[in-house]
């Protein structure tokens, strides 16, 4: 393997320098210790390069292997890692080392050598360090105010003109594209924008495609069939997202947070979610509002014929259902069960979670 003898080359070239610079003060520290002073000989260094190349050759046999497994390792990481991680964090380390050169100059003017030896080694790394880690994790935000800026330097003419505003881009969550209707309203032209799928959206979406249980498998599959379908058969702009939040664990958080850095909206038909993001103040849409705001219209007081299939949750309460799926809560119809009856209509509760009717037999109506 390249790699293994690089690297066996390289520590067999570490031993013989350090040997070289250092064998001599070895010997002098013997005679010192001995309380006799020896004569450098002029092979002395050339003597310590044979001796450390020697050592560290047969040490290289137990570490190399050490070595190689690391450096495959961070390479792995280093090629899978997306471009903006890598860019924004070497940007950041070279900031960082930067300023600590500049702050290193005056140090290694004391004379304790403890300051100007030491301190400069731990400043430089702990800079580094800050550095790395302020651009890798802030990077989503220095792409946002790159965007700003780009956009500040457009004509204002352009800028100020609303017909000309590009809308907002659309982050969907994990549960609307398993849901599907998305796929449907983006045919229909009713969402405009451009169609945003995170990675570690599709990620949850694979994991659950790959669940061993049957019903989770078949949710994951659909998903990853309607992503397909938006980006092959929908006429309509999709773009994936590789950047990720590492220090957040929950995907709707990541969420959450994408949509602010890149003032976008969040499409759901999470209940919880549309919560999160209305408090959080991030916009979002919700298809389960939007299913309800074009469903028939159902007021107090009108008249319905329906069938009362259940038991509700209450005493003598009985259940039915619309043909598109709104739950009707029948009062006094647990009586009624398997029988198509007339309802009149007591009250309507719409939420984001769907909407809910409320009623009671007519004949209760004209017993009364």
């Amino acid at each position: 393997m390249v790699l293994r003898k690089f690297v066996q080359l390289f520590i067999i070239i570490t031993g013989g320098t350090i040997g070289f610079l250092y064998f001599p003060d070895v010997v002098s520290l013997i005679s010192f210790l001995r309380g006799s002073v020896i004569d450098q000989p002029f092979i002395a260094p050339y003597v310590g390069l044979v001796l450390g190349a020697i050592i560290l050759y047969l040490l290289s046999f137990w570490l190399v292997d050490y070595i190689v497994r690391f450096i495959t390792f961070a390479e792995d990481i280093l090629i899978k890692a997306p471009l903006a991680n890598l860019f924004f964090g070497s940007f950041g380390l070279v900031i960082g080392l930067v300023i600590a050169y500049i702050i290193n100059q005056p140090i290694q003017d004391f004379e304790v050598i403890i300051i100007s030896q030491i301190a400069p080694l731990f400043v430089t790394a702990l800079l580094g360090y800050l550095g790395f880690q302020v651009g890798f994790q802030r990077r989503d935000e220095f792409l946002n105010l790159l965007t700003l800026a780009k956009r500040e330097k457009e004509p204002k003419a352009v800028e100020e003109d609303p017909a000309v505003k590009a809308p907002k881009k659309k982050l969907l969550d994990t549960s609307v594209i398993i849901d599907g209707r998305i796929a449907d309203i983006c045919q229909t032209a009713f969402l405009e924008g451009t169609l945003v799928i995170p990675m570690f959206v599709l990620e949850e979406l694979q994991h659950i495609a790959d669940s061993s249980d049957a019903l989770k498998r078949n949710r994951g599959r659909r998903g990853l069939d309607v992503l397909n379908r938006l980006q092959k058969d929908i006429p309509i702009d999709v773009e994936m997202y590789d950047g990720d939040f590492e220090e957040i664990q929950e995907v709707d958080s990541k969420l959450v947070k994408l949509a602010k850095v890149m003032d976008g909206i969040v499409v759901t038909n999470d209940f919880n979610l549309n919560k999160v993001c209305e408090f959080q103040n991030v916009q979002v849409l919700n298809i389960n509002d939007l299913a309800n705001a074009v469903k028939p219209v159902v007021l107090p007081g009108e008249e319905l014929m329906v069938q009362v299939i259940k038991d509700g949750k209450e005493q003598n309460q009985g259940v039915a259902y619309l043909d598109d799926g709104t739950m009707i809560v029948v009062e006094e119809g647990r009586n009624y069960i398997g029988e198509t009856i007339d309802v009149i209509i007591t009250s309507v509760l719409q939420t984001s979670a769907g909407r809910m009717i409320f009623a009671k037999p007519k004949a209760l109506e004209k017993a009364q």
